[in-house]
């Protein structure tokens, strides 16, 4: 964190991956989420984030939309709270 404007480093997306906010907690390890392409698609929860990152919704996250079927995708990353305002104050998201 840079300690003049509170700027933290963030992690981005790859060229395969796309932001996405969370809608709808479906049980289990799955959420349907709204990715900025337009499209809502059904996102899994890996199990090394399972027990270990809570996923709500309303998270800004990071989705990997499967190459066989476009209308699911893996979750890849959570961004907290602070880390979403800072991406929409930079004008990654909206």
């Amino acid at each position: 964190m840079s300690e003049e404007s509170g700027r933290r480093n963030l992690r981005m997306p790859n060229d395969d991956e796309l932001f996405a906010v969370v809608t709808e907690h479906n049980g289990g390890n799955h959420v349907r989420v709204r990715c900025e392409d337009g499209q809502n698609r059904m996102g899994r929860i890996p199990g090394r984030m399972k027990y270990r990152t809570w996923i709500n919704e309303g998270d800004v996250v990071i989705v990997e939309p499967w190459d066989w079927q476009d209308e699911k995708a893996n979750i890849e990353w959570r961004y907290s709270g602070q880390d979403a305002d800072q991406l929409r104050r930079e004008g990654h998201i909206d």
